[in-house]
């Protein structure tokens, strides 16, 4: 291997990772007819004059498998809350029970969990994308590299590191993805 060429492949696999990182939120964001406290983390609430997150207005508990509750600490943003929830499109009507709005998570028809996978199938074909755009990255570096004077043979050895590391975490992405859909159809 030569000498003045270092590849950063670590550099390459902590931004694939980032890129399943965001994929996992994504698909938490995603309602599976089970409750969870992470569904209602892309709901903002504007309190104070800024939009801010509801968990940091309140307490989100997931006392049963069908229900979140959100304890409103202060008062004069209850109102505001039911309303972000309200038009967060989680599809969630919100109850009222003074500074606690209850979250009753109906059961999803068939129609609806199809719906569903497609949109985990879009969120996984986004993280795909972001991963081989950093494989590109990575290869144009070597390109670089070997224009400035890197042997093939070390080429041939660092784009199969960059793809291998591309390959796995393409593997990872499809693995939460299956997961996912899995979760989703499951009645």
């Amino acid at each position: 291997m030569s000498d003045e060429f270092e590849l950063d492949l670590d550099d390459l696999e902590r931004r694939m990772d980032g890129a399943l990182a965001s994929l996992r939120t994504d698909f938490a964001s995603l309602r599976t007819g089970r409750a969870s406290a992470s569904m209602l983390e892309p709901v903002m609430v504007d309190a104070y004059g800024a939009l801010t997150p509801i968990n940091q207005i309140g307490t989100v508990n997931v006392p049963e498998p069908r229900m979140v509750t959100v304890n409103i600490w202060d008062k004069s943003l209850v109102g505001k809350a039911e309303k972000a929830i309200r038009e967060s499109g989680l599809g969630i009507n919100p109850q009222l029970n003074g500074t606690i709005i209850m979250l009753p998570i109906p059961e999803l028809n068939e129609e609806r969990r199809r719906e569903l996978a497609k949109v985990a199938g879009q969120y996984a074909e986004s993280a795909r994308v972001a991963v081989r755009n950093v494989r590109r990255d990575g290869m144009d570096q070597i390109k670089k590299a070997k224009a400035d004077g890197l042997s093939e043979d070390d080429q041939k050895f660092w784009e199969g590191a960059v793809q291998e590391a591309t390959d796995a975490a393409i593997a990872k992405v499809d693995q939460a993805l299956e997961s996912k859909q899995e979760e989703i159809m499951q009645v």
